[in-house]
């Protein structure tokens, strides 16, 4: 996936990239509001992480704002505020979860996980391709009920795939997934992934569309 943090505490921060980096997730921080719906505009995201108290402002306005716009990227509150009258404000300005600080990393993971699946469509992390068998939740993989262990930017572009079953996804996009902003992109790494992904899970589930990009059949 590709995310937005928004967070403004430099070792929480911080934390939390490391923590999602390691799970092959692509993250740009923030640490403040000012150049958000900016980048928001830019840049397609997977999911926005918001700290609300922030040096320039208050993230609820934030999105507030992108969503009258019509911005439906997900997002997960992150904040010291636990008031119940804090997170219906939270909510009811278009956010979809709401952590209160502090939290543990694996349930963010989880939680951002089963908000990106409400997202796609289907909630339900189990799915069926052919002979594949594939659990989300726990980035599971079977081939003829034999587990497969990807690496995590082998997830990373599989779980893009998987969250649009028969779109065609542009190598850009799968880029996206892959790098956060300022990193060096060879130009031919989505290519590499592929194929690995290919000699692991069978050729078939993935089609190449010549001059296009890529797409999970099945």
């Amino acid at each position: 996936m590709r995310i937005l943090l928004i967070e403004d505490e430099q070792s929480l921060a911080q934390a939390i990239k490391d923590h999602l980096m390691a799970q092959g997730e692509a993250v740009d921080w923030l640490p403040a509001l000012a150049d958000a719906e900016d980048t928001l505009r830019s840049t397609r995201y997977d999911i926005i992480l918001l700290d609300l108290n922030l040096p320039d402002g208050n993230g609820i306005t934030l999105l507030q704002n992108i969503r009258k716009r019509g911005d439906v990227t997900p997002c997960v509150i992150l904040t010291a505020q636990d008031q119940i009258s804090d997170r219906i404000k939270g909510l009811n300005a278009g956010a979809d979860d709401y952590l209160v600080k502090p939290f543990d990393l694996g349930e963010m993971i989880a939680r951002l996980a089963a908000v990106s699946r409400r997202y796609s469509g289907n909630p339900n992390p189990l799915m069926e391709i052919g002979n594949l068998e594939i659990d989300q939740a726990n980035r599971l993989v079977f081939v003829s009920g034999r587990q497969i262990d990807l690496t995590a930017r082998e997830w990373a572009v599989f779980d893009q795939l998987l969250r649009r079953p028969g779109a065609i996804l542009s190598k850009r996009q799968l880029e996206d997934a892959l790098y956060e902003f300022g990193a060096e992109i060879e130009s031919n790494t989505v290519e590499v992934y592929i194929s690995r992904l290919r000699k692991k899970i069978g050729p078939e589930p993935i089609r190449t569309v010549r001059g296009v990009g890529y797409r999970l059949e099945g």
